[in-house]
């Protein structure tokens, strides 16, 4: 995943990209997205956390996220940008197929 340019997306750029994003919501009070993912228990939560903070890292991008047991909650939003970038849709398509494959094991 390399880094993509700190420009928040247009309206007609976002649409299109997170309708390839099943789940993914605007967060109502800032430019951000949002997430709920559960898992079986708290192991499999962890090592999908595990998974996106290599990567975030790998990409010098990091989620907001919160996690209870097997849950957790992940917001998106570029804060160098003050908004939703390509940073934060590559970031969450890779966090759908990490859960994805967390799903199938």
């Amino acid at each position: 995943m390399s880094p993509a340019p700190l420009v928040p997306l247009s309206a007609e750029e976002r649409a299109p990209l997170l309708a390839a994003l099943p789940g993914w919501e605007a967060v109502a009070d800032r430019d951000a997205i949002h997430k709920r993912f559960t898992f079986a228990d708290f192991n499999a939560a962890f090592a999908f956390m595990a998974r996106v903070a290599l990567a975030a890292e790998k990409a010098d991008h990091h989620p907001e996220w919160f996690n209870v047991y097997n849950r957790v909650d992940i917001t998106l939003s570029t804060h160098d940008a003050n908004g939703l970038t390509r940073r934060d849709i590559d970031l969450a398509g890779f966090i759908e197929r990490a859960a994805a494959s967390l799903a199938k094991a």
